[in-house]
This record gives C-alpha cells, structure tokens and sequence, in this order.
C-alpha cells in the first residue's frame, strides 16, 4: 500500500510540473504618462465630475496612494489631462511657409477639433493654469501672426479675439444637440412667426448643421478684418 501512495504521489508531482505555469498577471509599471492617459480615458467617458482619485486608481488597478508618487493631487491631474490633449504637432509637412493664413487656419480647426474630441477641456481650459503645450501653441499663433503684420501693440488683441472665437464656438458646438427633428420642428415655429422674425427665417438659420464650414468661414471673416484693420494704420 505505502508503494502505490509513493508512485501515486509521485505521478501527480510528474503532472504537476508537465502543466504550464500561469503568470500572474499584472498592470504595466505606474508611471505619469499612464496616469494621464488614463485620466483623459476616464474624463472621456465620466466628465469632469467623474474623475476622483479613487476611480482612477481602480482604472490603473493601483492604490490611491501610489499615485502620489508621480502626481501632486486631482488638480495636478486636470491640468496635466488638459495639456495633454491640446498638444500641436502642427501640418502633415511642417515646413518653412508664406501662407500665414493657412498655418493659423489649421492651427484653430485643429484646436477646436481637439476640443471637440474631449469635451471636458473645453470647460476646464478658462479656469485652469496654462501648460506647455497649450503655451506652445499660443506662442506658435502670436509668432505667425506677427510675420503676417500684426503689430506687438495689436497682439494680445488678435490673440483674445481668436481664443474667444475658437472656445465659442466649440462650446457652441458641444452643447447643441439637436437631432433633424428637433431642428426641423424649430424651424417651422420659427417660419409660423415669420413676420417677426423675417430675416433668420429667409436665411433658415435653424436648419444650418454645417458646423465645420460656419466655423471655417466665421474664422475667414475674423482674419479679414485683422488684416484690413493693419493695413489701413
């Protein structure tokens, strides 16, 4: 009896070893990048209100403590978020070009774009400090607007005037939601109060959904008029 427990015993430890080992799985190293990415994730898919500490470190699969290690607190991770996701890596081909107009152009329809890819930052970038990236593309900005003729003395000007028209329009955009319906149903009311209101009823202001093109073409208006207003001092 006590052999065939010693070879019984003895095949199960054969067995054993001839099986594969699983490895325990694990989360990739905390780091700060990964921490910021997971944010905006996060930010992405709860809003502002949605990221806490604790939810994000459920996210990484961490400790809330051990994101301390490479973050100061939740407001560190909003701006570090924020700055993240308004980086500019500038045109397909960055090169040395006299076409100012269409630098700035895509330098603001890519930011509105960006904007419009994570809607949070839109609400947070006026009450949050400014990071590199969102810095770089000011200065980036100022610098082409300067080689265009803007005056130093016009800058800041042309600068809050741009900035204005890019956040108003992407906060424009990100709140109004209407389906065809809704617009169609509104445009209707509006064309039953037509002797009211008769100029944006013939211009059928409530079934304009070209969002990309009002804003190309609002933003072509803004630069004429910087550009007029150089030329005649």
């Amino acid at each position: 009896m006590a052999a065939k427990r010693s070879g019984a015993r003895s095949k199960r430890g054969i067995n054993e070893r001839l099986q594969p080992v699983q490895e325990p799985r694990s989360e990739p190293p905390l780091s700060r990048e990964r921490i910021v990415a997971t944010a905006v994730e996060l930010l992405d898919a709860q809003g502002v209100d949605g990221l806490t500490m604790r939810r994000l470190a459920d996210r990484l699969g961490s400790g809330v403590m051990s994101l301390y290690w490479h973050v100061d607190n939740k407001e560190d991770v909003f701006d570090l978020a924020l700055d993240s996701v308004l980086e500019y890596r500038g045109p397909p081909q960055m090169v040395e070009s006299r076409d100012w107009r269409g630098e700035v152009v895509h330098m603001l329809e890519d930011w509105r774009a960006s904007m419009l890819r994570h809607p949070w930052s839109a609400s947070l970038l006026p009450r949050r400090a400014l990071g590199p990236n969102i810095l770089s593309r000011l200065e980036l900005l100022s610098n082409t607007l300067s080689r265009a003729g803007v005056a130093d003395a016009d800058m800041n000007v042309a600068i809050w005037s741009l900035w204005n028209y890019v956040m108003g329009a992407t906060i424009t955009r990100a709140s109004f939601d209407l389906s065809d319906d809704d617009r169609a149903a509104a445009q209707q009311r509006l064309t039953r109060l037509s002797e009211r209101y008769p100029t944006i009823e013939r211009s059928r202001l409530l079934l304009d959904n070209d969002w990309g093109g009002t804003f190309r073409k609002g933003l072509g208006f803004l630069l004429d008029g910087l550009l007029q207003d150089e030329a005649e001092r």
